[in-house]
């Protein structure tokens, strides 16, 4: 029995693969086009690869870690970015033209989703490396929250990109930000801690 639930996981990441090459190379090279019927064969065959590569990826991650949403966020994210990037039309002008507004919201979205759905299980297992004690390693809402933060930086540096402002020191200046708000909220949690002691 216990040989039997690594070679199960190895089926699923090993399908979970196929199924996401078989996706990219269908967006990449499969000439999916915003023109073409919603029910196409070709459309469909995408939409089940879209949606079954990230179900394969994180319900297995999201049942060994117990990361209650995972699922949910990567799935939503993936199949939407996926979407987006295979059947909406590229945005012409910049992020504030209110033509292409909900374009860029959409992406922006599915980026922050994607970014914090696939960063929360290396925060997780950052988290048991690295906290001594149990109720800090296992400390869901925090690894959630940095999570997110991740998410919205990933979310934020597209936003700077679709502003044409991106550059090196934007982006420098974006990450210390995120980093020194982390900060500020783990300083507040441990000064809660120590008040109720």
């Amino acid at each position: 029995m216990n040989l039997a639930r690594p070679q199960i996981s190895l089926l699923l990441a090993a399908i979970a693969g196929l199924c996401w090459a078989a996706a990219l190379a269908l967006l990449l090279f499969g000439g999916l086009s915003p023109a073409d019927p919603v029910f196409a064969l070709q459309r469909l065959l995408f939409y089940g690869l879209a949606l079954t590569a990230p179900l394969l990826t994180f319900i297995p991650v999201e049942r060994a870690m117990g990361l209650t949403g995972l699922t949910i966020e990567g799935t939503v994210g993936s199949f939407l970015l996926l979407y987006i990037l295979a059947f909406v039309p590229a945005p012409q002008d910049w992020l504030l033209d209110l033509p292409d507004l909900p374009i860029y919201a959409l992406f922006i979205g599915a980026l922050f989703l994607v970014g914090a759905a696939v960063s929360r299980p290396f925060l997780h297992a950052a988290s048991l490396r690295l906290f001594h004690t149990r109720a800090r390693a296992l400390d869901s809402r925090r690894v959630r929250r940095q999570s997110y933060e991740i998410g919205l930086l990933v979310a934020m540096i597209a936003m700077l990109a679709g502003l044409r402002v991106l550059t090196w020191v934007s982006l420098l200046l974006l990450t210390v930000v995120v980093v020194i708000a982390e900060l500020l909220f783990l300083a507040q949690v441990r000064a809660e801690v120590s008040g109720e002691v």
